[in-house]
């Protein structure tokens, strides 16, 4: 039985995740404890075999249908890639990809699956994953039985440190599988967010709201602390979903990843998907009436005020 660890490799426009080099920091870490190597699986740009830093080895697969992600290929792809190198582990962002290709590589590659993982560890030669459910309110371990897993884990949970660099990995190709030129699905074309007036990705300091903030006619009141403070408003993604803001002010993994040296957040729960967008910031300070949030979690300072007493105190002070 294998005892590598295994990740696929995400790109957009020739340049790969910030995201995979925290799944290769991870890799290697459990592949050192399982006594093997890390391999990344990268399906159609072998090119950038280079940027995967200290991986031992990178599997290509080349394909025009694999340029750009499209569902039915690369699970396709990455079921061949696994039939021939057989991994103990398969780990893949938590994120549109990973979470669009876990269940179904699930079910193909018979592995049982860990979703929205955010610890990982070799405990007697067992795979254990923490991961979260309920939004985030309650962690549950569990064991990766048999001799295959698949993990999908939370961005940003996890240090990209022992991903980011190191010497030039072997890389191995894998023919592509049959049926990759006639496929049920196809991509039409790739629509990114405007741009917006504002990028909120390079403010030092944000000011953030949730769900809390109740209705549309509530964010003049946040809007005047950001206001005071010289600051973009920013929000999850209830907010820009409910159109109370654009989607060039959204945070989160389905949004922008921000890094703020503050990020001050009011009536937002914390869910993974906004956490993995803003759990890098310097300082996050977060006001939630629910102490179970689990915002709290990864905030440096909070409060259980309510966000409607608290903010207009805070524009008075700001004010002087």
């Amino acid at each position: 039985m294998s005892v590598n660890v295994m990740v696929l490799a995400e790109h957009t426009d020739g340049q790969v995740s910030d995201g995979t080099y925290e799944l290769i920091g991870q890799a290697r870490a459990l592949a050192a404890a399982l006594g093997g190597v890390t391999e990344v699986a990268l399906l159609g740009r072998a090119d950038l075999a280079g940027q995967l830093g200290p991986a031992d080895v990178v599997v290509c697969v080349e394909h025009p249908a694999l340029e750009e992600y499209v569902p039915e290929a690369y699970e396709r792809a990455l079921l061949e890639v696994l039939a021939q190198r057989s991994p103990r582990l398969l780990l893949l962002s938590n994120a549109t990809i990973g979470l669009d290709l876990g269940a179904a590589l699930s079910v193909h590659w018979d592995a049982p699956l860990a979703a929205y993982v955010s610890a990982l560890e070799i405990d007697g030669g067992a795979v254990v994953a923490t991961a979260q459910i309920l939004g985030g309110k309650v962690l549950a371990e569990v064991e990766l039985p048999g001799r295959r897993g698949i993990a999908t884990l939370l961005g940003g949970a996890f240090g990209a440190d022992l991903g980011a660099a190191g010497a030039g990995p072997e890389v191995v190709h894998v023919a592509p599988p049959a049926g990759l030129g006639a496929l049920r699905m196809s991509l039409r074309s790739v629509v990114g967010p405007d741009g917006g007036d504002i990028d909120i990705s390079a403010a030092d300091l944000l000011v953030s709201v949730g769900r809390g903030i109740e209705s549309q006619e509530n964010l003049e009141t946040v809007q005047e602390l950001a206001d005071a403070l010289g600051a973009p408003l920013s929000a999850s993604r209830p907010v820009v979903d409910a159109g109370w803001l654009p989607k060039s002010r959204q945070v989160g993994q389905s949004g922008l990843k921000v890094k703020p040296r503050v990020y001050l957040a009011f009536g937002i729960s914390g869910a993974p998907e906004h956490l993995e967008g803003m759990r890098r910031s310097e300082m996050i300070i977060a006001c939630n009436t629910d102490p179970g949030a689990p915002i709290f979690g990864v905030a440096h300072y909070g409060t259980t005020l309510d966000l409607f007493d608290l903010v207009p105190e805070l524009v008075d002070k700001v004010r002087g």
